[in-house]
């Protein structure tokens, strides 16, 4: 493998994750603008509200069901090129959804569209670890993910809008519209880097995943990542339903719920970006994740606490967002770096590990929701909290362990 070539985060080299982080806030609008319109699409297709989530997991599927084949395509024919191409494809699937007559039809479409996460995730994001040194890279990380976090805070304000004023096609078009737009300023300003591997046979791409998925380490630091984000995954899925089925909220009370949630995962991406030079790289997770835990503990109280529990919810999953935000990029660093195969393969890893997981939870606890409701979404996010602090904790620890012994920040 190449050793690619560093630079440092100024206001020139920033300009490739600004167009890059506009396609991201394609893809994640493409999510969060669509969910609160699901119960009216569920409605147009004469179909059961319990499949408005499936939306967001059917999205996530398409995401993971192509990383093995994106990652280590990048790494044979060039970041850019695959990252290019992905974007043009996620734009056309945008559109070809308007033509859409039912939900198998709408879903299939949702999966196509959800290869742009894995544009994202196994091609976009190795890339920018690749471009900048580490702490800078965990920075660009860090501002990228405040920046797209515009889409689930506008996402269901335009969501309702469409569903009272016009219709969810239009959602659609404009996400169409702006990921044209990231595909030229990346193509302006993303670097053109060199093929990371030689062209090999199509075995060797699924030698190098048993030698990614072997690593102990990885597994460890990589099964992190659904378990910190997927409470936050949850609630943008099941919100809808909890906040206007369940409890009688207007679709305009709703998108205002989002915004102490999603606000806490802005604070806490810009705390790390303030105060990552400062500490251990690695401390941040050691502080996040007990307020993570506090969170979700707060949100089973609600669950017995009734006549509070909104209030006990919108507390709780602030905490949560905000631990997550403290917590998510330095994990993702630490695991993409757990494993001296190719960055677009161990990305890819990544990716779909990440995306299996969100797929099958939110199937699953869509599924409990109908039988238990709250309590099924209060249990799932201390159950995923709490499990962090076993096998994936003890591997956080012995990383940070090496790194002080070998003199590293």
């Amino acid at each position: 493998m190449q050793k690619v070539q560093t630079t440092t985060l100024n206001r020139a080299t920033l300009m490739f994750p600004l167009a890059l982080v506009l396609f991201e806030f394609s893809v994640y609008i493409g999510n969060d603008l669509v969910q609160p319109a699901m119960l009216a699409i569920t409605k147009e297709f004469g179909v059961s509200s319990s499949w408005a989530p499936s939306s967001m997991s059917f999205y996530l599927l398409g995401g993971a069901c192509v990383a093995w084949l994106l990652g280590p395509l990048s790494d044979r024919l060039g970041r850019k090129k695959v990252l290019l191409t992905g974007v043009l494809f996620f734009s056309v699937c945008c559109l070809l959804i308007l033509l859409t007559h039912n939900i198998e039809q709408f879903l299939a479409l949702r999966f196509l569209q959800g290869i742009g996460l894995t544009v994202i995730s196994a091609v976009g994001y190795a890339a920018i670890q690749e471009t900048f040194e580490e702490r800078d890279a965990i920075k660009v990380m860090a501002l990228m993910a405040n920046i797209s976090l515009l889409a689930p805070l506008l996402g269901p304000v335009l969501g309702a809008f469409l569903i009272d004023h016009v219709s969810w096609h239009w959602g659609f078009i404009g996400i169409a519209v702006l990921a044209f737009l990231s595909w030229f300023g990346l193509k302006a300003k993303m670097p053109a880097t060199q093929p990371t591997v030689v062209k090999q046979p199509l075995r060797y791409i699924f030698s190098d995943f048993k030698r990614v998925y072997q690593n102990k380490r990885f597994l460890g630091l990589t099964l992190a990542l659904p378990m910190v984000s997927m409470p936050l995954m949850l609630w943008i899925a099941l919100s809808p339903v909890m906040l206007v089925e369940e409890l009688g909220l207007s679709s305009l009370q709703y998108g205002l719920a989002q915004f102490p949630v999603l606000g806490g995962l802005i604070a806490g991406n810009l705390v790390l970006i303030k105060i990552i030079d400062r500490l251990a790289l690695g401390k941040t997770v050691m502080m996040g994740l007990p307020i993570m835990l506090l969170g979700t503990l707060l949100i089973l109280a609600g669950i017995f606490w009734r006549d509070y529990f909104l209030l006990c919810l919108i507390i709780g999953m602030t905490l949560i967002s905000f631990g997550e935000g403290i917590s998510f990029s330095v994990l993702y660093r630490f695991a993409l770096m757990s494993s001296e195969v190719s960055k677009g393969t161990v990305a890819a890893a990544v990716s779909m590990l990440l995306m299996f997981s969100f797929f099958f939870i939110i199937e699953g606890v869509r599924i409990l929701y109908e039988q238990y409701h709250l309590l099924a979404y209060g249990l799932t996010c201390f159950v995923l909290i709490a499990l962090w602090f076993s096998f994936p904790r003890r591997m956080l620890q012995q990383v940070l362990l090496e790194r002080k012994a070998k003199g590293e920040f």
